[in-house]
């Protein structure tokens, strides 16, 4: 070996090292991967290299080869320093413009790691097939680094599994074949500060059968009625489809269990051949006959224990389960509080519990802690899809998931749940909606309901019940990175659109919720975190959510509360609690993490408001409280959450609140109606009688009449906020030069929380941009960046705004600012200067374009349209008139924010409520129309006629925008923007007054 500076002997080299497992004299010589001596760049794809990544900026590990002296191999290894909050490592990519790498002829990999003792697991990862490193099949293994110094780590090929978590392109085959390898990936321990050196991977030992072939049931658990036979298969695979070389032998029997053999099954023994020569593929059977009885029984179990030789045997042992009979619970016939009082009196204490728990998919991997730990709950994350990310998968999915829960004692079916936002927007194919402040923008609540129906129809048909949506947030700065979540900045303006709920849930009394066309729905975020404080974050580079929202009760009541007291009567199912704290004025509390406010949870939201669902907590929100892990498991139960958010860390979970019952500190009253209130929904989604996926409703998704809606959404959210010499609507015969970053770009215009939970740039699912759909409109021309020659034409539109983020990840002053980027702004100078311009902000909030307003002719407020580019094109084009009006207030500099509708001091670029119109000739007659519009306004009001008020107070707006045009003074836009808070809250005569007063100040 060689070494610098100082020679050491092999001898003395070898004294000083772990000993490595001798080689057998068949293995063939170890083939190295990686020596760290400089032979791998630091570079990517589609070069060969060695890389780093994590969730943010500050989780990729640090890099560099390194000179040691006690090198275990050569003369430098490769160092690093890490320090991660969310996830990162390193990865390294064989060259994708060079063949695949063979490693069939291998037991394992290896490598050397100088141990820190830090007990911490370290994961290791290969890519086994498909196109090149960062579009392959991922398989992954894990070591724990707990001894000090320099070991060689060996990861038999056997270890390794299937990740479920995260797959770049879906799966492959989901069969480690070894024979097409492109690489492997480190991931470093999360939560501490750490260093790491690594030296001279390698392949070592010669491959055996069992790592070719393996033998596999056709599922884990066998659900039978009493009396029944559970038909096992058992199937025999081999890499690469090849014939067994060896013969292989599985011995089976029935051993175990709850069951009690001769009484509730028939025992089976026996031993399954596949000869030398078998093909792949081939399969076998076992049948395991249960017996009846006539007494009323919870499940029992039956495992059917296999032996295997000459291939790898199954990952666990499958059990047959003789389902749960005659128990009153079980009777759908019964009133659903009978049924509950029933099931609940038969559980234990760590059966509760385990329905107050819920997990991520990706922590439980195929499943099996689902019966162990009880679990009442899973959950898709933002980005948790399974491979491929299609209906059927989904679909899938979830049954495998359900068909866990059947394994336990009383069969208590699982509520999945995911964050469908805009649409079933974790699923590549969906019907993506604009986010809900172009919802709020339309300020039509029949058509906020058929959004909501189109996303239930499309998560229920995967096998989904449950939706981590509406959010009723009241956003009240525009400089959260949550603003577009939100319908708006007035209360009123959001209860107008929790029409949404009656979309998603269907009657408020829970009858339509066993449809399969519904879903329960959840009201978010409880209470205030629209209205925390720029600068009050303390999570991580946050600026402003899950900060602080300091009010007094007055104000709390009036904009954040407001919300919820609807959502309860119309029957929301589910509440989450915000992240965020609560700080109201005189209570003397101080801010209070609302995870632990149990004066608003059980006080308000369940005692005052009568909410009778349950409360669901936010992602690991309980880690944010004070105390330790016991503090933060008692004070969120105590203070009324549910069900506990636990994504990896729902063993902990279980096992702490066991023990907090136990020795008293939490009541068994307080868990007995929290799992009440889980179960009551449940029974109500039908749960125990169809846990599966009906999958009916699965064609519909991403349908033509799906997208209509979505399509027509778009297009009633698109804001006019100015259009000077008529540039809008475009005409069919004028040539039209387009350009912005936004005009082309699907993943831009769906924005955060699409396939992805911050969403990305690009085309990752199906849609049409709004570049594509003007071209099926117009006479277009297309320059990204302004670059092409811009004499010619008639008009230009240009496309620009935000590029996706989500949270806090997109707080102003994190990364992001209001301000257009300096290619957007040179495009909108090169193109408004060239000719007449319409300018569309494509954006979650609104962004200042005040120093160049004066050049532009039309400005347009699409928000987040989603993937139905149609839309704005119709709007564009005059299919459908402009009619949206803003949700928020639109800032003339980030020094004015917060700016919200009902300030003292209120002089906004563009005042709430405002939006022009191409629907009609705009009222005339002045301030005399204006009054009898305001006599007939009173009356409407009076006699409960809200379309007719509606109706009056739109022809008053349309009346003053006309005189006011461009010129919008303070004078103006404080009346303007209350009026349009007036008549949301029914009062159409006094907003007709508020209207002249703005009429008259111009």
């Amino acid at each position: 070996m060689r070494r610098t500076a100082l020679l050491v002997s092999t001898a003395l080299l070898t004294a000083l090292l772990p000993l490595a497992v001798a080689r057998a004299a068949d293995d063939p010589p170890p083939v190295p991967v990686d020596r760290f001596e400089g032979e791998v760049p630091f570079a990517s794809q589609p070069a060969e290299g060695i890389f780093t990544w994590g969730g943010d900026t500050d989780d990729p590990p640090t890099l560099q080869l390194t000179a040691r002296a006690d090198a275990p191999e050569g003369a430098k290894v490769l160092t690093g320093t890490y320090d991660i909050s969310g996830y990162g490592g390193f990865t390294h990519d064989f060259a994708a413009n060079q063949p695949p790498h063979d490693w069939s002829a291998h037991q394992g990999i290896r490598f050397w790691w100088d141990g820190q003792d830090n007990g911490k697991k370290v994961a290791f990862e290969i890519r086994d097939g498909g196109a090149n490193g960062e579009a392959s099949e991922l398989w992954t293994t894990s070591f724990t680094d707990d001894f000090t110094g320099w070991k060689q780590v060996e990861l038999p090929f056997t270890d390794f599994v299937y990740r479920t978590d995260y797959q770049p392109v879906g799966g492959i085959d989901h069969v480690l074949g070894l024979t097409q390898m492109w690489g492997y990936a480190v991931t470093l321990p999360v939560g501490v500060k750490g260093r790491f050196a690594m030296d001279d991977v390698e392949l070592y030992g010669k491959a055996d059968q069992s790592l070719r072939a393996s033998v596999t049931t056709d599922a884990a658990v066998y659900p039978v009625k009493q009396g029944g036979t559970a038909t096992v298969k058992v199937t025999l695979a081999t890499t690469g489809s090849a014939p067994v070389a060896d013969p292989v032998t599985v011995t089976y029997e029935t051993s175990g269990g709850t069951a009690e053999p001769g009484k509730d099954y028939t025992p089976v023994t026996g031993t399954l051949t596949f000869p030398a020569g078998t093909a792949s593929g081939t399969t076998r059977t076992i049948h395991v006959p249960t017996l009846r009885d006539k007494s009323a029984e919870p499940a029992e179990t039956i495992p059917l224990k296999l032996t295997v030789t000459g291939a790898k045997p199954p990952a666990e042992t499958p059990q047959v389960v003789v389902d749960a009979h005659g128990l009153p619970y079980l009777d759908s016939k019964l009133p659903v509080k009978k049924r509950v009082a029933d099931l609940l009196s038969r559980m234990s204490l760590a059966e509760k519990v385990g329905q107050m728990t819920q997990a991520e998919r990706g922590a439980v991997g195929e499943g099996a802690d689902v019966a162990t730990y009880d679990l009442g709950s899973l959950l898709s994350g933002g980005g948790s899809t399974p491979t491929p990310n299609t209906p059927a998968a989904w679909a899938k999915m979830i049954d495998g998931f359900q068909l866990r829960a059947q394994a336990t004692r009383f069969q208590v079916p699982l509520i999945y749940g995911v964050d469908a936002v805009h649409g079933h927007n974790n699923l590549a194919g969906a019907t993506i909606m604009p986010h809900n402040i172009g919802i709020g923008a339309t300020r039509d609540p029949r058509l906020a309901q058929r959004t909501g129906a189109v996303t239930a129809s499309e998560v229920r048909a995967t096998g989904i019940p449950w939706d981590f949506a509406p959010c009723l947030c009241v956003s009240r700065d525009e400089r959260w990175g949550r603003a577009y979540e939100s319908f708006g900045e007035d209360p009123a303006l959001v209860q107008s659109m929790e029409t949404i709920i009656q979309g998603l849930q269907g009657a408020p009394n829970g009858r339509d919720l066993k449809g399969d066309d519904k879903v329960l729905a959840t009201a978010k975020h409880f209470v205030g975190d629209g209205g925390t404080a720029y600068g009050s974050s303390t999570t991580g580079t946050y600026t402003i959510d899950q900060g602080v929202t300091k009010v007094t009760r007055q104000q709390l009541e009036a904009v954040h509360l407001a919300p919820y007291q609807t959502a309860v009567d119309r029957g929301i199912g589910t509440v989450m609690p915000s992240y965020s704290s609560l700080d109201i004025l005189g209570d003397g509390q101080g801010p209070v993490k609302m995870h632990a406010r149990g004066d608003m949870i059980n006080g308000v939201l369940k005692g005052r408001m009568g909410f009778g669902g349950f409360v669901i907590s936010d992602w690991n929100a309980i880690d944010q409280l004070p105390g330790d892990y016991s503090a933060h498991v008692r004070t969120a139960v105590d203070a009324g959450v549910d069900m506990m958010m636990v994504p990896y860390a729902y063993k902990d979970f279980t096992a702490q609140l066991i023990a907090e019952v136990q020795a008293g500190r939490v009541t068994q009253k307080r868990i007995d109606d929290a799992v009440s209130r889980i179960l009551t929904q449940k029974f109500r989604l039908g749960l125990f009688e169809h846990p599966y996926a009906d999958t009916r409703n699965a064609s519909r998704i991403g349908s033509a009449a799906h997208r209509a809606v979505a399509r027509q959404a778009a297009a009633e959210s698109q804001v006019l906020l100015k259009n000077s010499h008529g540039v809008l609507p475009l005409k069919k015969n004028q040539k039209v030069y387009v350009a912005g970053s936004n005009a082309d770009d699907l993943g831009n215009q769906t924005g955060g929380w699409t396939i992805t939970w911050q969403g990305a740039s690009g085309t990752h699912t199906q849609g049409t941009t709004i570049l594509d759909a003007m071209r099926k409109d117009g006479n277009v021309a297309y320059s990204k960046d302004a670059s092409a020659p811009t004499a010619g034409y008639d008009v230009g539109v240009v496309v620009v705004g935000e590029t996706p983020y989500a949270e806090g990840v997109g707080d102003v002053g994190n990364g992001h600012t209001l301000q257009l980027s300096a290619a957007d702004q040179a495009a909108v100078d090169k193109v408004c200067a060239a000719m007449r311009c319409a300018v569309l902000i494509v954006s979650g909030r609104p962004q200042l374009i005040g120093d160049r307003l004066g050049k532009i002719d039309a400005l347009v407020a699409s928000w987040l349209p989603g993937t139905e580019g149609d839309g704005v094109a119709d709007v564009l084009y005059g299919k459908r008139p402009f009619t949206g009006q803003l949700p928020v207030t639109w800032p003339k500099s980030e020094a004015q924010l917060p700016i919200n509708v009902g300030d003292a001091s209120y002089d906004p670029q563009f005042p709430y409520g405002w939006g022009l119109t191409t629907l009609t000739k705009v009222p005339g007659g002045g301030e005399a129309a204006l009054k009898a519009l305001a006599v007939a306004a009173a009356a409407a009001e009076r006699a409960g006629a809200d379309r007719a008020g509606r109706v009056l107070v739109t022809k008053a707006r349309l009346i003053v925008q006309e005189k006011v045009g461009g010129d919008i003074t303070a004078a103006v836009a404080k009346p303007f923007a209350e009026a349009d808070h007036l008549s949301l809250t029914g009062r159409y005569g006094a907003a007709v007054q508020k209207l002249i007063v703005a009429y008259r100040a111009d």
